[in-house]
């Protein structure tokens, strides 16, 4: 194997992973539907149906690891476009012999009483989060069978440079800054873990890189938690901006909601994420990799696009 990586898809973290292959000499490709150009120099971006599993294989032939950087933006579609993808995305990690570095998140887990750590079983009932939670079962059942090397790289919500409308904090940050009031979902004063989206990055590629880290999940080092209101006004502090006003949606409303529109809808099952504290035992990743979060000060910066 030659040091060479594919990653599928060009969000927050696959642009993150191919910045820091690249900065370590490494061939790496992105792969997306649209043939997205990250902006990442030095990386070869192609267009590629990912759910295609023979051009995946193709796609993925000598390569030292397969990354799993793709997360379909739309909650509706998830058990139409998930499936085809992940079913690929094994086949080519089985036929290419490159190991399988899945992103993945906390939504297995469903609602938790205390902080979340890996040997948690994966209970959750919304579609989401048991799709979510196959796709690692499968993967698993494959590294167990010895027919691929796998891990998984499981972080809470991502902040930092990048995260955009997709990040409960950084979608707020336009309003913000007309002097708006910021809307969170549950409650504004609960403890919830935030995941810098480039540690994420960081912790996937010491696992795909590390052997003895393979065939388990890993959490992402990250900062202590911090309410969504604390969040919300870290960031704007950064700015020199003055505390933001924050309301919360309450879950009843919310789900008053769903009942008209779809992605309220899928919103609202996740509400139990902001309802009371939602908090990652990071410590089994801090000490085998000796790894830290990012300093918070610095994620609030590269969050507010500083």
């Amino acid at each position: 194997m030659t040091d060479r990586h594919l990653i599928v898809g060009a969000g927050p973290v696959g642009r993150h992973v191919a910045q820091l292959l690249a900065a370590r000499g490494a061939e790496v490709v992105v792969a997306t539907r649209s043939g997205a150009d990250t902006g990442v120099a030095g990386v070869t971006h192609r267009q590629l149906d990912a759910s295609d599993p023979d051009a995946l294989s193709a796609a993925a032939e000598g390569a030292a690891a397969l990354y799993n950087c793709a997360n379909p933006p739309d909650y509706t579609t998830w058990d139409t476009a998930w499936p085809p993808l992940a079913a690929s995305l094994l086949t080519a990690a089985e036929r290419s012999g490159a190991v399988y570095a899945i992103t993945g998140n906390l939504y297995p887990y469903g609602p938790v009483v205390g902080p979340m750590h890996e040997a948690l079983p994966d209970a959750a009932t919304d579609h989401k989060g048991v799709l979510r939670a196959r796709m690692w079962a499968d993967a698993k059942a494959l590294h167990d069978a010895g027919r691929i090397r796998a891990v998984e790289v499981r972080g809470s919500d991502y902040v930092g440079s990048g995260v955009g409308e997709n990040g409960h904090v950084t979608r707020q940050l336009p309003g913000m800054l007309a002097g708006k009031r910021a809307w969170v979902v549950g409650r504004k004063d609960q403890p919830h873990t935030f995941t810098d989206v480039l540690d994420a990055a960081r912790l996937l590629v010491a696992a795909a890189d590390d052997s003895s880290a393979h065939g388990r999940l890993w959490h992402v080092p990250s900062n202590p938690p911090r309410t969504q209101e604390q969040a919300l006004t870290d960031v704007m502090a950064v700015l020199d901006r003055p505390a933001p006003k924050v309301s919360a949606i309450p879950t009843p409303l919310l789900r008053l909601g769903s009942r008209f529109t779809p992605m309220a809808r899928e919103i609202a099952d996740l509400a139990y994420q902001w309802e009371r504290p939602y908090v990652l035992d990071d410590s089994a990743a801090r000490t085998h990799f000796a790894m830290e979060p990012t300093p918070w000060d610095e994620v609030c910066r590269r969050t507010a696009g500083l």
